[in-house]
């Protein structure tokens, strides 16, 4: 069915006050949370950097009280591989008195004065090739007499070991350089560590002649003694490794075994740092777990964010109070010119001060003022104009039917019926006193159907039972008033055009749609095609001639009630025509006076 036009919905807007808020705080907030991010960052890492700073100054710490020990313990190597006069005895071959005073008044001194000189427990070996000097030694099966006797020494001869690995592996020689730590023999067992060196001929540097071997046992305990974790701190761990990457100690609960060292060294979830040992190729391993990092980095992120939150609520009151400032005025702007487009040219706006909102709201003051002082003007010559339009409106239908009647009067007059034309001129007479009703164009809607009661009368004398009407009317809408004349001439053009064979049924029907008052008009006749439809609403003149009565109270509804009401027309070629009528429920005065 054809539509009837609706009022365009207003576009929602985004208020001046929330606008104002959102641009100020993003302008402000944003750029607080970029210099918080990049200032945590910072932050961040310098707390790393001078945490690694810190640590690697404890290892070095570390590792300056390892070298001193290592220092200490070369430096006892030192005594017996530079001794010129220990060399020559050890190359000195000969048995008997001499052989056993020389070990006794020489040897044996010297080896005391050696580990002597160290307040530290060692265990000293010496090997020599002279096999014409007597061994002395302690048998250290199945025992660690470092652990017994402190600090002692050995002297054996060189063949005890010249089948041992360790031994037949000791690199080339090279004067006052070649010297080993290792873990030969029984030192794994029972956590020692040994340095290695041979003694040699020194009185000829060239060729470097092997006399003897020296190996000086200690404890790693004792060499690692500085190699303590808690001086880093939580839960790290300090590893030492050698040149080969083995495992020799470890601090820390976390690195049991080589293969614990290298998941850990190698899973990421720690900060590695390494220290190399001067001159013996080792490496000094700090494994700092990574939450010792994130504990520190989360108080700085919580700082950052108390801060950014913090100016972020005093910027978010400030913007609310200068929003609220602006907004408020803003707002009576914009409510004053809501007021205009609604047609209320009474409100005004007072502003204190001097400033453009009080340029602004005088001017809208003097707008209103002179729009309305025109509005007063105009309005009494558009509704005269209004008043004669709808009349000339009115004419247009009035002669139409009033022909179409007098030619039925006429023909009712030639054939001699003289009580139905008596009948049909009171009608005729009852109608146009309803249609007059002295001048008033807006009629009770009970008038209206009183009308259209009195025609049909007169159409039923003309075509008698042909013709068939039914009323559906709720009675709740008859004390609402209308245009007169919206119904009758839907009437007679389905007279007029719809006849389908020489019988019609027509349905009167007045209720409610919505909150509007809704009529229709049904018949059972001809019908029309859309085209048909489409033309009895255009603008040309084919559409003048033909269905003017329609398009004359589509007119005048929407002329008095806008341009949401009117004519609606919906058919079935061969089957049905529905016309229906929209108009808004209102109680006019007059109407309600005289109903």
């Amino acid at each position: 069915m054809a539509g009837v036009p609706m009022h365009k919905q207003e576009r929602s807007f985004i208020p001046f006050g929330v606008k104002l808020l959102v641009s100020y705080v993003l302008l402000i907030i944003i750029p607080i949370f970029i210099f918080g991010y990049i200032a945590n960052s910072i932050m961040v890492d310098s707390i790393r950097t001078q945490t690694r700073t810190a640590i690697k100054g404890t290892l070095q710490q570390i590792q300056d009280n390892m070298m001193y020990k290592i220092d200490d313990t070369i430096r006892l190597s030192d005594l017996l591989y530079f001794d010129s006069k220990l060399s020559k005895q050890l190359m000195h071959y000969e048995e008997g008195w001499v052989s056993y005073e020389a070990t006794t008044n020489l040897l044996m001194p010297k080896f005391w004065q050696t580990i002597e000189s160290t307040n530290r427990n060692v265990w000293l070996s010496i090997y020599f090739s002279n096999e014409t000097l007597p061994e002395i030694y302690y048998d250290s099966s199945n025992i660690d007499p470092l652990s017994i006797k402190g600090r002692f020494f050995d002297v054996m001869h060189l063949k005890r070991i010249e089948n041992k690995e360790w031994y037949a592996n000791f690199p080339k020689e090279k004067f006052g350089e070649t010297m080993e730590w290792k873990q030969v023999e029984d030192d794994a067992k029972y956590g020692r560590i040994s340095l290695l060196r041979r003694i040699v001929d020194t009185t000829d540097p060239t060729k470097l002649k092997e006399i003897g071997f020296v190996r000086i046992s200690t404890y790693l305990d004792d060499i690692f003694q500085s190699v303590d974790f808690h001086k880093i701190g939580g839960d790290s761990t300090l590893v030492i490794t050698n040149e080969s990457g083995h495992l020799l100690y470890s601090s820390g609960s976390a690195i049991r075994s080589e293969d614990e060292f290298r998941n850990e060294a190698g899973s990421g979830s720690h900060l590695t740092i390494d220290q190399t040992l001067p001159g013996l190729g080792w490496k000094l391993t700090a494994l700092i777990p990574s939450s010792v990092f994130e504990e520190d980095r989360k108080k700085v992120d919580r700082l950052t964010i108390v801060i950014c939150l913090l100016c972020c609520i005093v910027i978010s009151f400030v913007a609310t109070f200068v929003s609220r400032t602006f907004s408020r005025r803003v707002l009576k702007v914009v409510s004053v010119l809501q007021s205009f487009r609604q047609g209320d040219f009474h409100r005004r706006i007072q502003y204190s001060g001097n400033d453009e909102f009080t340029t602004i709201a005088a001017s809208l003051n003097e707008l209103g003022k002179k729009t309305e002082s025109l509005i007063e003007e105009v309005y009494v010559t558009n509704l005269r104009k209004k008043e004669a339009e709808l009349e000339v409106l009115q004419a247009q239908i009035n002669p139409h039917f009033l022909y179409n009647t007098l030619s039925s009067i006429s023909r009712l007059a030639k054939f001699g019926e003289v009580d139905k034309q008596h009948q049909m001129v009171m009608n005729l007479a009852k109608f146009y006193r309803l249609t007059l009703n002295e001048g008033q164009t807006i009629i009770p809607i009970a008038k209206e159907i009183e009308q259209v009661k009195a025609y049909m009368d007169i159409q039923q004398i003309k075509y008698a039972e042909r013709v068939e009407v039914i009323y559906e009317i709720d009675s709740s809408i008859l004390p609402y008033s209308a245009v007169k004349l919206i119904l009758q001439p839907f009437i007679e053009n389905a007279l007029e055009h719809a006849w389908r064979g020489d019988r019609i049924q027509i349905r009167i029907v007045g209720g409610w749609q919505d909150e509007a008052i809704c009529f229709q008009i049904i018949d059972n006749g001809s019908g029309m095609p859309q085209s048909t439809i489409d033309g009895i609403f255009s603008e040309t003149a084919a559409a003048e001639r033909n269905g003017y009565g329609i398009r004359n109270v589509h007119e005048r509804i929407q002329l008095y009630y806008g341009k949401e009401y009117g004519v609606a027309i919906d058919s079935e070629p061969g089957e049905w025509t529905c016309v229906q009528v929209m108009i808004p429920a209102q109680i006019h005065p007059i109407a309600n006076s005289e109903s």
